[in-house]
């Protein structure tokens, strides 16, 4: 077994997307090579509606696959093909977009005013990228937990692990997408594909991640910033690691635990022309999908299931 070494580390830029929301990029429109097959993550997370309310009105997608998964609130969407629905908390949308949808995805908050939950894009190989757009939407019940005698809890979201398979199914990239939370102090190996491009994104406490060389230990230094526990040498909130190859991934859990997605695919090393929530292999594919949307033909005259 090898221990995959980490290559980088990097946090989510605070950005603005759709009508006005206040978000965060993990990664995207950059150098696709880095994440293939993911294109872009974003993590929306807020308690003041007023930042998050206006949504992402009517949008098109051609050529990708978006996966939305909720952690607090709601997120409300509908489609140009008549589907809709409502992802409530700890639910997750598999989004095929294929040939072409309009698309749009309106957040509510909870009771309280928070919303949380991450969007991911995933390329479809060429073969694909014109195929049938449809939907898988999970319920929360319907994702298995795995919970490990030392405390260590993961969700399958989709892909194999430990002996349990996510309900989403069918997807190009064929990855695993888990959500990982370990308790404090805890060291913990998990594998993984070792043919697939992978990365954490640890978005609640704090974890080193170390291959074999490095120390065990982690260093705790308190500073008074703020009533804040700086941790150092701890990936902490909204951090992207990005490993080599290898495959098994170590975490070291600081004093509060961590909590990450774990998220693996194999790469599709194809050519990638990108126009906003626009995927294709070639720009003159891209202009024909910007003379469809002008001419009402984006949407293909197909059976569309949901």
């Amino acid at each position: 077994m090898t221990f995959r070494p980490v290559v980088s580390t990097s946090q989510a830029r605070p950005t603005m997307e759709g009508a006005g929301v206040h978000l965060h990029r993990v990664f995207g429109f950059g150098d696709p090579s880095h994440t293939d097959p993911f294109l872009m993550m974003d993590d929306f997370r807020n308690d003041d509606p007023a930042l998050y309310k206006a949504g992402f009105p009517w949008h098109p997608h051609r050529g990708i696959e978006t996966i939305t998964y909720v952690l607090d609130g709601e997120v409300a969407h509908g489609d140009s093909l008549g589907n809709h629905g409502v992802l409530g908390a700890g639910s997750v949308q598999w989004m095929t977009a294929g040939s072409g949808i309009m698309h749009q995805e309106m957040p509510r908050g909870s009771a309280s005013g928070k919303m949380h939950g991450f969007q991911l894009w995933a390329n479809l190989p060429s073969s694909l990228k014109m195929t049938a757009p449809r939907y898988q939407d999970i319920q929360a019940s319907d994702i298995p937990e795995i919970i490990d005698d030392d405390g260590t809890r993961v969700k399958v979201v989709t892909g194999h692990f430990w002996g349990k398979r996510g309900p989403v199914d069918g997807i190009a990239a064929d990855p695993l997408y888990l959500d990982v939370s370990l308790p404090p102090n805890l060291r913990k190996t998990l594998p993984v594909d070792t043919r697939a491009n992978t990365f954490a994104y640890v978005f609640a406490g704090a974890g080193r991640f170390a291959d074999a060389a490095d120390p065990i230990g982690v260093r705790v230094e308190k500073e008074l910033r703020g009533h804040e526990l700086n941790i150092r040498d701890l990936s902490g909130n909204r951090t992207l690691v990005r490993f080599g190859n290898g495959d098994e991934v170590t975490v070291q859990a600081g004093p509060e635990g961590v909590r990450f997605l774990l998220v693996a695919g194999r790469p599709i090393q194809e050519p990638v022309a990108w126009h906003g929530p626009i995927v294709m292999n070639t720009q003159q594919e891209i202009r024909q999908a910007m003379k469809d949307l002008q001419n009402g033909t984006f949407i293909r005259a197909q059976d569309h299931g949901h």
